[in-house]
């Protein structure tokens, strides 16, 4: 028998491996259990009033044809549970059509006078508290403000400022609050949004680490610098924990690289790369990922409307079926083929995941033997459906045998979980 390892071996390794556990558990402190929206929608930052949800929600089940239509479109686009996509995905467009939702003064704003666009942000923070009050806003609501390269530096930031300290006049920031910062092209203009942050919550009593933002991918250089390294990876870090998600820009990252605007989307290989290094980025931060949006509008011919949900469903099945759960929506029909998607994938594994997940819990022998990642895994897909809609309790209780409770403890890796 072997006594080479005694104790004063054990402490050598602990003291090498020190500065690896502390890196483990700060940088990569894995999943947060929070909620990701599985869409961000983008209006103009001068155009939000309270009523906008529901009637995104209303005029995109109008043009659906209600249930039936819904179900109609369902069977058209090979989908199955066709009947049950078109009950479900009627009551959230009722319920929650909207479920991240950024009013934009940087592209979809454009350039104004600065009293026009200080109004604005002004307006904007007032009507998203008061949408708030009257529990009219989604779970989550924010800014896209302009971007920190020179010419529009000052600008954002200024908006910025009077967006988030309007907020809190009127009485607090909304517990969903989302801020993007837009075309990041360097760590530094990360470290300088953290410099603002702290001097927002120092400035309005805030509790320190407060206000967290959104980091947008849409530059070749975040992806890989000049001396060969990820940005992308390194901001995460540099965000000081205020990253809370980064998001893909399909159509200026594409451009940058010189794709002609007749091929830019978000299946280009251009696209796919950029997302790969992202996606391993986050992996293990708990940061989240998004993937962009199409500019392809299912608005009016009802051929082109038809052909537009087609493409728009196949993008939101491609980048859930990557492991990207959330995407971005600019026209209020998108939400139409953005929850029949959504839905059918997560319904589409429901019962192969469950019953998978019943075997492990409950310990059933079976032709699968799941490890415990898996089992998180296979817990965390059934979590994200019953969050955004698609699957019920009842229907968890029912084909996995357990509780939501005991759901989403094996999502989140609890220590009371199996």
């Amino acid at each position: 028998m072997s006594n080479v390892f005694d104790e004063s071996t054990l402490a050598s390794v602990e003291a090498q491996l020190a500065a690896t556990d502390q890196l483990l558990e700060n940088a990569y402190p894995g999943d947060t259990g929070a909620r990701q929206p599985v869409h961000t929608v983008y209006v103009p930052g001068d155009k939000f009033t309270g009523e906008l949800p529901a009637a995104w929600g209303s005029n995109a089940l109008a043009a659906a044809g209600d249930s039936a239509g819904l179900a109609k479109l369902a069977a058209k686009l090979n989908l199955a549970e066709p009947e049950r996509l078109g009950e479900l995905v009627a009551a959230k467009l009722v319920s929650e059509p909207i479920e991240d939702l950024r009013l934009d003064f940087e592209d979809g704003y454009g350039n104004r006078t600065d009293a026009e666009e200080d109004a604005a942000a002004l307006s904007a923070a007032d009507a998203v508290s008061a949408a708030v009050a009257a529990g009219q806003a989604p779970a989550y609501i924010g800014i896209r403000f302009k971007c920190f390269e020179a010419p529009t530096r000052a600008r954002g930031i200024r908006t910025l400022d009077l967006f988030v300290s309007r907020l809190v006049a009127n009485g607090g920031l909304p517990d969903g609050l989302r801020l993007t910062l837009p075309k990041v092209t360097t760590v530094a203009q990360v470290e300088s949004m953290v410099f603002l942050a702290e001097k927002l919550e120092e400035a309005h009593g805030l509790e320190a680490g407060r206000i967290r933002f959104e980091v947008q991918v849409e530059t070749p250089q975040v992806i890989i610098a000049a001396d060969g390294t990820h940005p992308v990876a390194t901001l995460i870090h540099a965000g000081k924990g205020r990253v809370s998600s980064l998001h893909y820009g399909t159509y200026d990252y594409s451009a940058s690289l010189g794709v002609a605007a007749g091929y830019q989307s978000m299946e280009h290989p251009v696209a796919d790369f950029a997302k790969d290094v992202m996606q391993v980025a986050v992996a293990g931060t708990g940061v989240e990922l998004s993937d962009g949006s199409t500019n392809i509008i299912p608005a009016g011919d009802p051929e082109n409307i038809a052909a537009a949900w087609e493409l728009h469903a196949r993008l939101v099945n491609r980048h859930l079926t990557r492991g990207i759960y959330q995407g971005w929506d600019m026209h209020e029909n998108q939400l139409v083929t953005r929850y029949l998607a959504t839905f059918a994938f997560f319904r589409e594994g429901l019962q192969a995941a469950a019953t998978r997940l019943r075997n492990y819990v409950h310990k059933i022998e079976s032709a699968i033997m799941d490890e415990p990642a898996t089992a998180r895994a296979l817990a965390r897909y059934i979590h994200r459906g019953v969050t955004c809609g698609a699957v019920t309790s009842q229907e968890v209780t029912d084909l996995a045998q357990i509780s939501l409770d005991e759901l989403e403890a094996i999502a989140l890796n609890r220590s009371h979980a199996n």
